[in-house]
């Protein structure tokens, strides 16, 4: 495989909360204080191994856990701190629901206006343009224009389902002719990105991978050894359990029979999904999903239920999980195999044709991982 820069589409909504909502969160949900829950094996008999500390709670529009090995019983709360700095850095750069964020200021912005960016936001436009590159455009972190007309994107009230209408044929063509990374004004050597003219950048089908990594860089840097930590199904771990085993990953595809038995071992490394069964509508008998071909403009329409990809590093386990997506079974195959990525490809209906089955498939570097 390539050797990508060290560094799903859905529309999370990427906001930090106001003073006062962080306020009834904590009228509703008392703190956890592992400093007094470890002494009652009740409240963690779920765990099986006391050592083993769990937090959790919400961002992104999502929910975030973390299973943390702590044989000394060291208090958690700077753990928790750190985890929201985190959340908050990321969502100031790259969250498109955040109205002050970095990237929302750059979309916004007017033509030839330049941005001198942050380390973290040149790291993930660079990982998102290698595999850009590489996939043929089936990953472009310059579509923002198309997710919006799609509905997909940023809008006045996030909780309000989708309008269900397709956009006009028209309206995609003429943003597929001003949106995309061939129009990127980037330059990597002083992280200046220029505003051609209506171009908008938009990560989420990194960005939380991302997220997941560097909050782990950050955990270890503290001197964490071991943990499991996941956004919104987006996983990374490091270390190993304090009984010298593994970490072991239920993996979802999709809801299928098959997926409620995917469970594997892993010491090092991060797992992403991405499906179908997330932020779609249905027009005129019609499924549009939200994963949006950058190519074309419009959402897939092969027969992919969901995509899991492994890899060293979350946020490109992230992005290669869209990539797979986006090309369909049988070119995300191909691709898979010809970079040596280790995936799973569920498809909705089994190669008979049955729908009560789902097709799985492994590529040889995941069974070879996993499997052999």
């Amino acid at each position: 495989m390539p050797t990508p820069p060290r560094v799903r589409f859905d529309a999370s909504l990427w906001q930090l909360p106001s003073s006062a909502a962080q306020g009834q969160a904590r009228a509703r949900m008392p703190a956890l204080d592992f400093g007094v829950q470890r002494w009652r094996p009740a409240s963690l008999q779920h765990q099986q191994d006391g050592r083993i500390h769990l937090l959790s709670g919400q961002t992104m529009g999502t929910h975030w856990s973390l299973r943390l090995a702590n044989p000394d019983y060291l208090p958690t709360e700077p753990v928790q701190a750190l985890l929201e700095r985190v959340f908050d850095d990321v969502i100031a750069q790259m969250s498109n629901w955040e109205a002050d964020s970095l990237i929302t200021r750059f979309n916004r912005s007017r033509p030839g206006q330049t941005h001198v960016v942050p380390a973290e936001f040149a790291h993930v436009l660079e990982a998102a343009l290698h595999w850009a590159r590489l996939s043929g455009a089936a990953l472009d972190p310059a579509m923002g224009a198309l997710v919006s007309l799609w509905g997909f994107g940023p809008r006045q009230n996030p909780l309000q389902p989708h309008s269900g209408q397709a956009p006009a044929g028209d309206e995609i063509e003429r943003l597929l002719k001003t949106s995309g990374h061939g129009h990127l004004r980037w330059n990597a050597q002083t992280r200046q990105l220029q505003q051609s003219g209506g171009l908008e950048l938009d990560f989420c089908g990194i960005a939380k991978g991302f997220a997941v990594d560097w909050a782990v860089r950050k955990l270890q840097a503290a001197g964490w050894a071991a943990g499991m930590f996941e956004i919104g199904g987006e996983l990374r771990s490091w270390g190993q359990r304090p009984d010298g085993r593994p970490w072991r990953v239920q993996l979802g595809t999709g809801g299928s029979a098959e997926a409620e038995s995917l469970v594997v071992a892993c010491r090092e490394g991060a797992f992403a999904t991405s499906g179908d069964f997330w932020h779609q509508f249905t027009q005129a008998g019609r499924r549009y999903s939200h994963t949006l071909d950058p190519r074309t403009g419009w959402p897939v329409t092969h027969d992919l239920a969901s995509v899991t990809v492994f890899h060293e590093e979350c946020m490109h386990a992230d992005a290669l999980a869209t990539v797979l997506t986006v090309l369909g079974p049988q070119q995300g195959m191909d691709f898979a195999r010809e970079h040596e990525i280790a995936a799973v490809l569920t498809s909705h209906l089994a190669s008979d044709g049955n729908e009560a089955r789902r097709q799985v498939l492994k590529t040889p570097a995941w069974i070879n991982q996993f499997e052999a």
